[in-house]
């Protein structure tokens, strides 16, 4: 199903129908601030595990995941002063963040070092969606075989069809990678520059 949301002002009752689909394990394709993403509850191992067929990748990989705000990154991730007052002062933005993850975060989404990567876009359906289904959700690249980026919503239905529960059109997207940056032990590593300015980090 491909559905057309307002990027600026997301359709409740929309939003409400793609909630519904991630609190049954559904897997969805959605915009961000950075590119089109695939997604579903991280609490949900299932469709975890669907994502990780569709985008053929190693499961000693984890995805990132969205949360709402820094009171929801709190719940996962456990933030020092420092942490907290660089991640205010950039999010909501185009960032990866690579924190210390808490019990709240299921195996799968952890790395060896029990991190995980978290994200806050400055997208109002994505923040709308995290906000309505109250868990996080997970946050891969939508890419074609070859490594590139989908960057048409209808391209993302006709190549992953029926294996996608639905495909939210929220209109065009920057096409470029969130910038990653580790704070473990309060000591800033810009693992990848992408959109986001990582010139304080330098």
């Amino acid at each position: 199903m491909l559905l057309k949301i307002n990027p600026h002002n997301p359709q409740q009752r929309l939003i409400d129908r793609v909630v519904e689909i991630l609190r049954n394990g559904g897997v969805i394709a959605y915009p961000t601030d950075t590119q089109y993403g695939i997604g579903c509850d991280i609490m949900n191992k299932k469709a975890i595990q669907r994502i990780y067929q569709l985008r053929q990748r190693d499961k000693k990989k984890p995805f990132s995941f969205m949360c709402s705000d820094l009171k929801n990154i709190s719940l996962y991730a456990k933030v020092t002063n420092y942490q907290y007052k660089t991640l205010r002062r950039l999010l909501p933005g185009p960032y990866t963040f690579i924190l210390s993850g808490t019990k709240m975060v299921p195996k799968m989404m952890l790395t060896n070092r029990n991190t995980t990567g978290i994200r806050v876009p400055d997208h109002a359906i994505c923040l709308k969606m995290v906000e309505e289904l109250g868990n996080p959700i997970l946050s891969a690249t939508a890419k074609t075989p070859a490594g590139d980026m989908f960057l048409d919503p209808s391209l993302i239905y006709d190549h992953f069809g029926g294996r996608l529960d639905v495909v939210i059109d929220g209109g065009p997207v920057a096409g470029s990678s969130s910038s990653v940056i580790s704070l473990i032990d309060d000591t800033p590593e810009v693992i990848r520059e992408g959109l986001g300015d990582v010139s304080s980090f330098r």
